[in-house]
């Protein structure tokens, strides 16, 4: 039997995922981060994109979630995921990210819009970063 620990996702909106895991991937600010049990306490920010928990006592599930920020926190058998927004790979609407990206290079390329650069940037970002998760839902074949 592997090693595990206790994984929670929450947003504000609600709770995202709670039980075990043999391995967690994280979008952290500098890289991804990967966490095994007993990883060394932790605490730091996270940008947008696939968070990925491999699921404890299974044949190699694994559970995609997409979030948009927010903070890690990882102790030697908890790992905490408090997210701006989290949304469950299965739950990804391509078409929506798609026209957020289209409205924000749009707002990045007539930057006598309304909309200011850096919010423009930002939501970019997020676009793509929806977009690269649900490419990895679908390599998975989801």
């Amino acid at each position: 039997m592997a090693m595990t620990m206790h994984v929670d996702v929450v947003s504000a909106e609600e709770q995202i995922y709670s039980g075990t895991a043999e391995f967690v991937a994280v979008p952290g600010e500098l890289g991804e981060l990967g966490i095994l049990p007993r990883h060394a306490p932790l605490l730091t920010k996270i940008k947008p994109g696939a968070l990925r928990i491999k699921v404890a006592n299974t044949n190699d599930e694994e559970v995609l979630v997409y979030v948009s920020g927010g903070i890690l926190e990882v102790q030697p058998h908890v790992v905490t995921v408090l997210a701006d927004t989290a949304i469950r790979g299965q739950d990804l609407d391509e078409a929506k990210a798609l026209d957020a990206k289209r409205k924000a290079e749009e707002a990045l390329s007539n930057r006598s819009g309304s909309m200011d650069y850096a919010k423009a940037q930002a939501e970019l970002a997020e676009a793509i970063a929806q977009l690269a998760a649900i490419q990895k839902l679908r390599k998975r074949g989801h």
